[in-house]
């Protein structure tokens, strides 16, 4: 894939998109954005400060009363228009993602670009069907009903690992319900939300109702979600973060939605398919360089097929090509930065006193020496108390330890703080529906680790957060519920009121 676009060029006005332009920030606080596969940096640009969030959410809260009073069919078309700008860009897209996330641009072609294409469609459909309870006489002397109305202005932070898809999850369905938005995409990944927001302008969607401020958590973020004109704010990211998040939005009695770490277990019974499973964890472990918080990285392993699981795996992620991202044959690009690279570095080096690394373990010399790149990495025998059993790495490293009974492997499976994917290997229904019912995550599957799809809820449990993304179900963080009742017996004086003054 060719360079289509010069990006200094393309974002020359600046890295703020406000009220339907691009502007530049007023930090006074320049940043760079790195290619993390060369050490190159692609793009400089000025970040927010707190003038250009409080003039985002003005745009956002001067757009609300138009775009929330259009009807469902004129959101609806709107956003058709908007997946069509989106698949007519899709080259751009991909383009854009792999250079600032060193992404391989087979993952980019054909997972984020056209999941946020079919994302956009699907909440095209979905304006049309916000209902709420039908209506009905529930007491006899009433008729009740429930509107599904837009809350006003969203603050929301996305994430860097899947900086396209991450700002469509938080924008559909908060447009689609007829909100407005201010997103804070990562200020190290912040070209394809730009690219998101100039897209729907072009698709003809108002100025104001989807606005991007590019700047620091500490700075724009806080402010954003602190905002008093913000009423609901969605983040995703680190449930360290996600705690200062929530102290902030609760402080300002906001609405909130969470989608934090995760610690996927993988859990392989003894009558599992072997090859299956192994092709399955590979994946899983390795999507994205493992900077997925429902990547696999624990996997459980039933005791007679532990060795040839780890002999199976190990041999498979040795086959696996490191390289160029824009090279079609690549299948691992680098981690998003340097940082992140001696971050999951410094896991298995600590590992290293407790347990045994089968395969990986470093980073590659030579060519790719200059980006951030690290080995598929397998790690056995850690205790399942260990930090790396325990921690999110977010790096392309899996860890496997065995279990004996089906009792145990699910409390294994259960065992961490977090709760936000896992699956489950296995022939057997009665084992496939336990598991289902049992491990406590926001999405079990089973014989497979990854897909998702538009029309299914994306969200955890416990430390994992609360709320749910894609899916009908994500408009109930983005509507507020009211009940409407009339009085049907044009009585002045009603029973009830005796039990406040008079007799009946």
């Amino acid at each position: 894939m060719g360079n289509s676009f010069q990006v200094q060029d393309r974002f020359a006005d600046g890295a703020q998109y406000i009220g339907g332009r691009l502007r530049s920030g007023t930090s006074g606080r320049r940043h760079d954005v790195v290619n993390p596969a060369t050490g190159e940096t692609v793009y400089t640009y000025e970040l927010a400060g707190t003038a250009d969030v409080d003039a985002a959410v003005a745009a956002a809260r001067e757009a609300f009363p138009g775009w929330s009073g259009a009807t469902p069919a004129e959101r609806s078309e709107a956003m058709h228009r908007f997946a069509a700008v989106l698949a007519e860009q899709a080259d751009d897209f991909a383009y854009a993602e792999s250079l600032q996330c060193g992404k391989p641009v087979k993952l980019s072609t054909e997972f984020d670009v056209p999941g946020t294409v079919d994302n956009t469609s699907f909440f095209a459909g979905a304006a049309r069907h916000l209902e709420g309870k039908s209506a009905g006489e529930y007491d006899g002397d009433h008729t009740s009903y429930v509107r599904r109305e837009a809350i006003g202005v969203v603050g929301s932070i996305a994430p860097w690992n899947y900086p396209l898809q991450m700002a469509a999850w938080k924008v559909l369905p908060a447009i689609a319900a007829g909100n407005t938005i201010v997103l804070k995409p990562a200020e190290i990944t912040p070209l394809t939300s730009l690219m998101f927001a100039q897209a729907a302008t072009e698709a003809g969607i108002p100025d104001g109702v989807i606005n991007i401020v590019t700047g620091a958590g500490r700075d724009a973020g806080e402010h954003l979600v602190g905002h008093p004109d913000v009423v609901m704010t969605s983040f995703t990211g680190s449930t360290a973060v996600g705690k200062r998040v929530a102290e902030i939005a609760t402080s300002t009695v906001k609405r909130l939605h969470l989608e934090l770490g995760g610690k996927a277990p993988f859990v392989v019974f003894d009558d599992a398919d072997l090859e299956a499973a192994v092709n399955g964890a590979v994946a899983g472990s390795l999507i994205n360089t493992g900077q997925d918080c429902t990547a696999a990285t624990r996997a459980y392993v039933q005791r007679p097929l532990y060795d040839a699981f780890v002999q199976g795996v190990a041999a498979l992620m040795e086959t696996v090509r490191l390289g160029d991202p824009f090279d079609p044959k690549t299948d691992l690009g680098p981690l998003i930065s340097h940082a992140q690279r001696d971050r999951v570095a410094a896991f298995v080096e600590r590992a290293r006193a407790y347990a045994t690394v089968v395969t990986g373990g470093e980073a590659p010399g030579g060519e790719l020496a200059d980006g951030a790149y690290y080995r598929p990495t397998l790690v056995a025998g850690a205790a399942q108390d260990s930090e790396i059993v325990q921690a999110e790495i977010f790096g392309p490293v899996l860890v496997v330890l065995p279990f004996d009974t089906d009792d145990e492997g699910i409390a294994l499976a259960n065992d961490t703080p977090y709760g936000l994917a896992a699956s489950a290997w296995t022939r057997h229904l009665y084992r496939a529906n336990r598991a289902t019912r049992e491990i406590k995550a926001g999405c079990v599957w089973i014989n497979d680790h990854i897909p998702i799809i538009s029309e299914m809820p994306h969200g955890g449990y416990k430390a994992s957060g609360f709320g749910k993304d894609m899916s009908a179900y994500s408009f109930e963080e983005y509507t507020q519920v009211k009940h409407v009742m009339y009085d049907n017996t044009a009585v002045a004086r009603k029973d009830w009121h005796r039990t406040i003054f008079g007799d009946r």
